[in-house]
């Protein structure tokens, strides 16, 4: 299959993959075999039983990539699940993504959900959604707002680690506010509001408010709100 064709798909059926300029799917599609395109657009429903390479994905609608799937630009306001890898460079989840195993990349901006079994490694990571991350969350910046339900991480590492507690106008007072679980985190900065955590390392830590932490080992300085519990803070 020549690169330049386009596929676009209205109605139901099994399709070959191959190399292709733009795919549109508006109904619902199966691409049997491995797929390469510049545009991968679906509106309707989508199933890939192979990978994924393509250099912009947008999901209005369901999406399944059963392999790996490789993009330098994501979109998705619907659902995505990839059953193997994902390296997507730049995303902006405003659905939902299910990745089997390790997602990577450049720039994440999530304000819907997340879950990786394996780990996340981005240069930035911004969230204001949620996420289950199995493996180790690592990003040189790490900026997490708990809006609402819990968040969670095997590990987190990076450079500045910002967790912060975002007021929910809608919610009624008193109402659940999110909150994030880590067995371990550890930057050169880390600033917690609403964490609980195993074990906290930094060059600064600040621990804000709702926080429940095992230990906090820092090396330059803590300083720990009234409304959080640290079991043993250890100077290095």
């Amino acid at each position: 299959m020549e690169k330049g064709q386009n596929l676009t798909i209205n109605g139901s059926g099994n399709y070959s993959g191959g190399q292709y300029d733009k795919i549109s799917i508006r109904g619902e599609a199966t691409l049997v075999s491995d797929v390469e395109c510049s545009v991968f657009n679906i509106y309707g429903t989508s199933e890939a039983l192979e990978n994924v390479k393509t250099k912009s994905v947008k999901v209005f609608g369901e999406a399944e990539v059963k392999g790996n799937l490789e993009s330098e630009e994501m979109l998705i306001m619907g659902t995505m699940t990839v059953g193997g890898r994902a390296a997507l460079m730049k995303m902006k989840i405003l659905g939902t993504l299910d990745v089997g195993e390790s997602l990577t990349g450049d720039e994440a901006s999530i304000k819907g959900t997340i879950s990786a079994g394996g780990d996340v490694e981005y240069e930035t990571f911004d969230s204001s959604g949620g996420f289950e991350i199995k493996g180790l969350l690592n990003a040189d910046k790490i900026n997490i707002s708990l809006r609402f339900g819990q968040s969670f991480a095997g590990e987190i590492g990076g450079g500045l680690i910002t967790v912060k507690k975002k007021s929910n106008s809608l919610l009624p007072f008193g109402k659940e506010t999110g909150m994030l679980t880590a067995k371990v985190i550890e930057g050169d900065i880390v600033h917690l509001e609403n964490t609980k955590a195993d074990i906290v390392r930094g060059k600064t830590v600040k621990i804000g408010a709702g926080c429940q932490i095992g230990s906090v080992e820092y090396s330059t300085e803590l300083t720990q709100d009234k409304n959080s519990t640290i079991k043993t803070k250890t100077k290095l």
